[in-house]
């Protein structure tokens, strides 16, 4: 099942828990609904060790996926900013479905990460309930 301006990949590198690279995009895309710990430069040392099962676990998704969808959205972003350092890190910003089904949901009931809801425009602080 795809979204509107969903596109089937065949080809997706995972970089971390939440951001992938797709055959045919030329930026990295950070996948939003969700936030996985950093597995570089990461904030705490539990969120290292998390950070590293939620990429495995990604991979494993996609290595055993008969389907991958991903769908394109807008970054949280101030106007104009949209494909520049200032918004995202000039990543691209996109939703990312295994057999019909949304990793992020799938890693969330996981506990490989936490939701990360962002408005329109910005986002609220985020949560690395992982570090407490």
């Amino acid at each position: 099942m795809q979204g509107p301006g969903g596109i089937q990949v065949k080809r997706v590198t995972v970089v971390d828990g939440d951001t992938i690279r797709a055959r045919g995009q030329s930026a990295s895309i950070r996948l939003v609904g969700f936030n996985t710990p950093e597995t570089y430069n990461p904030v705490c040392e539990a969120g290292l060790a998390l950070g590293k099962q939620a990429t495995a676990r990604l991979k494993e998704l996609l290595r055993n996926a008969s389907s991958i969808d991903l769908e394109i959205v807008p970054c949280a972003c101030r106007p104009g900013t949209q494909g520049t350092e200032d918004c995202n890190y000039g990543r691209q910003c996109g939703k990312l479905s295994v057999d019909g089904r949304d990793v992020g949901r799938t890693l969330i009931s996981e506990g490989l990460a936490a939701p990360f809801r962002c408005g329109t425009t910005a986002c609220p602080p985020t949560p690395r309930p992982w570090c407490k």
